[in-house]
């Protein structure tokens, strides 16, 4: 049986979690709760809620926009793509700087830069200044990073999986311009407001740009002037240093299917919906928003399920579930053409296995893989303060980064697979294959760890004899039957993040 000691446990810190967890023991010292970290939590999810909304705005503006500059179908996926990209390339930096500087002053700095080109988008009549505002308003998506490591360094670790999942949960803001967009756009075309602002889609940047310029007041206000730094005195080579490890990447990967899939689907939905369905501006934004709900507002739940029974467990019920809804969505309209016998049809083909899916049907399954991604972006998180507590900010920022850079790419490539096979539903096919991949390599890591934790149940694919080992008078159980209990338990009942 392997000891403390085992030397492969102490090379191996995901061995060591493993050991740690299946025994009992705690994996890292508690430090006390922080007063004033639920003022911190609940101001900075608002600003990240209002930070998304502006970074996710074209999903609905973009429709009227399109129409009016008279853009392309390609032109109009490159409008919604630049702004996820300007919101993920500086996410490595701004979780760095919170480390040391204070996520207040960052995220206080973030808001009021923020506000200007999207006040300034209001006012542009040029299609070429259109696309650089649209890439400069996608900065405020950085703010999440800066969040993410804000409220580690304010929360112990058996609260960071729920404190990071109530943040994440601004992840709604998504939806704020599905709701209230179309209405405004309706309401107020052909408006002029204080003689200078237009209404329509125009009045929407210029209601964001104020309301930034007040959160931006609010939190400087409300949230601890005395921040903490826990990367005040560490310099940016070491915090990079985590950065060497695979893992990371292999967690940003995971955050690319349950982040950036979610980034690219909440600004292609509402086109979709108008295109494939046939539904007005209003409903597709409402229909996207029964997405974006779910999607945003189960992170805190994920988290919570994260920190009780595993983010291990929750990745792969994610996982499974997305490769259903994905799976179910991505099959096309149509049915299957064979050759039948002429007494049976004039022509001598028969068609079969007729599949559309409709709208309710669609929706739902739309809903589902939500909720999924929705538990599972707490899941990838819940890891990062587990296995980097002391560099939050350089990986949480990372993770960010590239999951956030998923949704820019994402988004163009569900453009051209749909244009090179001609299928609506190809973009979830894509989904799926990203899917696919980050829960093979999930479940392949898994069995390798369980295989370097107890090499000699490797070769074992039934239960292990139990008469090879001498039983102890005292339990009735031998030492191998012990130990593939153990190992039973550290992979079913085990809270491990790997």
């Amino acid at each position: 049986m392997r000891t403390q000691s085992d030397p492969s446990a102490v090379l191996n810190p995901e061995i060591a979690e493993i050991e740690a967890e299946a025994l009992g023991r705690p994996t890292a010292i508690e430090e006390p709760p922080a007063p004033g970290r639920y003022r911190v939590l609940v101001t900075s999810t608002l600003a990240f809620t209002l930070m998304f909304a502006v970074w996710m705005q074209f999903g609905i503006l973009g429709i009227p926009i399109q129409k009016e500059f008279g853009l392309s179908d390609t032109a109009f996926y490159w409008l919604t793509a630049l702004p996820v990209l300007n919101g993920a390339i500086w996410r490595l930096g701004t979780g760095i700087l919170a480390d040391r500087w204070g996520g207040r002053i960052v995220m206080a700095a973030m808001l009021v830069i923020a506000a200007v080109p999207t006040f300034l988008l209001a006012g542009t009549h040029s299609p070429a200044m259109l696309f650089v505002l649209a890439f400069l308003i996608g900065f405020a998506g950085n703010s999440f990073s800066n969040g993410i490591t804000w409220n580690s360094a304010w929360f112990p670790r058996s609260q960071q999986g729920f404190a990071l999942g109530v943040f994440g949960a601004g992840n709604v803001g998504a939806s704020v311009t599905k709701l209230i967009g179309p209405a405004i756009i309706a309401g107020t075309a052909g408006a002029t407001y204080f003689g200078v602002i237009s209404g329509g889609w125009r009045l929407i940047p210029v209601i964001y740009a104020v309301a930034l310029i007040v959160m931006a007041v609010v939190l400087w206000l409300v949230t601890p002037r005395h921040d903490r730094r826990p990367g005040q005195s560490v310099p940016v080579r070491v915090m990079l240093l985590p950065l060497k490890h695979l893992r990371v990447w292999r967690f940003s990967l995971y955050y690319v299917a349950v982040f950036g899939a979610y980034v690219a689907l909440s600004s292609a939905l509402p086109k979709y919906f108008e295109t494939n369905y046939g539904v007005p501006l209003w409903q597709a934004g409402l229909l996207t928003a029964l997405f974006i709900f779910p999607a945003s507002l189960l992170r805190p739940l994920g988290g919570w399920l994260s920190d009780k029974v595993g983010a291990r467990r929750i990745m792969y019920w994610t996982f499974g579930l997305m490769l259903l809804a994905t799976g179910v969505l991505m099959m096309p309209s149509g049915h299957i053409t064979v050759d039948v016998a002429t007494s049976k049809a004039a022509d001598g083909t028969a068609e079969i296995l007729p599949w559309h899916l409709g709208l309710a049907g669609f929706t739902f399954f739309v809903v589902l893989l939500g909720c999924s991604m929705g538990i599972g972006k707490a899941a990838v998180y819940k890891h990062i303060p587990e296995y980097f507590p002391h560099d939050v900010g350089a990986v949480g920022g990372l993770v960010g980064m590239l999951g956030a850079l998923g949704g820019f790419f994402l988004l163009p490539i569900f453009g051209y697979a749909v244009a090179f096979t001609g299928i609506p539903t190809a973009l979830f096919g894509v989904l799926f294959l990203l899917t696919l991949v980050c829960a093979t390599w999930m479940h392949m890591t898994v069995v390798h760890m369980l295989h370097q934790s107890s090499p000699e149940l490797a070769d074992e694919f039934e239960q292990p004899h139990r008469d090879r080992q001498p039983r102890d008078r005292g339990t009735g159980r031998g030492e191998q039957d012990t130990e593939h209990h153990s190992i039973e338990h550290r992979f079913v009942h085990g809270r491990t993040s790997w």
